[in-house]
């Protein structure tokens, strides 16, 4: 795939996959999905947008999510977030719920999470794209292996850094990036996926928020402010 949409600042990370045979029959699969009249969320220009917000050296935080959301206005290019005006999805609602928990902090009026990438939160998806109503639809075509690059990137960094993984599909993916594991100057907090499914095995009350600013702050990176 090539797409000059693809932020500066990810390139060097990203040029060794994006110029694989995998990665051509990536973005020619898109073009023929998009040319046979299939909807696609969330629009082109939004693929790339966790890593337009959330430049490599910026990343303090990796949230990782499964796919876009398939619904009609909901997906904006980052992991469990949707664009304001947009009703706040059920995860998104726990996530929410456990944020006061954990931190104090009211539940936000908006779903809108382009704060936390703005300071560091890369809120990344293993697919960045859907097919509308199809949940999974573009899973195993190609972006995954392009958005773990960008993991591995970060994870290769020397800057400390919090990666937060919500159930068996971000654990799965985080394990196929061998320096995450082998470097010890990062902090993986897995738990259950906050979907209502199963936010009650394990995710409520396992206080991500507080243990990443605390980790962030003990290695002198600026925490984040989990209001925004």
């Amino acid at each position: 795939m090539t797409d000059e949409q693809i932020p500066e600042s990810w390139r060097a990370a990203l040029t060794g996959v994006l110029d694989t045979p995998a990665s051509r029959q990536l973005g020619q699969w898109l073009r023929q999905e998009e040319a046979a009249g299939k909807q696609i969320f969330p629009p082109r220009s939004q693929w790339w947008r966790a890593l337009e917000l959330t430049p490599p050296d910026a990343v303090k935080v990796v949230i990782l999510g499964q796919d876009p959301y398939h619904g009609a206005g909901q997906a904006h290019g980052l992991s469990f977030s949707v664009p304001d005006g947009v009703k706040v999805p059920p995860s998104l609602a726990n996530i929410y719920k456990e944020l006061g928990s954990d931190c104090g902090i009211p539940r936000p009026a908006h779903g809108n999470l382009e704060g936390w990438a703005r300071q560091g939160v890369l809120l990344l998806n293993t697919s960045l794209s859907v097919e509308a109503g199809q949940a999974g639809s573009h899973a195993r075509r190609g972006w995954e292996a392009i958005t773990g690059a960008a993991m591995a990137a970060v994870a290769a960094s020397s800057l400390p850094t919090v990666f937060i993984l919500w159930g068996n599909h971000a654990q799965a993916a985080a394990a196929r990036i061998p320096a995450l594991g082998s470097t010890g100057r990062h902090l993986v907090l897995k738990s259950a996926h906050p979907s209502p499914l199963s936010a009650h095995r394990g995710f409520l009350g396992s206080k991500p928020f507080s243990r990443a600013n605390q980790f962030l702050e003990a290695h002198g990176r600026t925490p984040i402010d989990w209001r925004a």
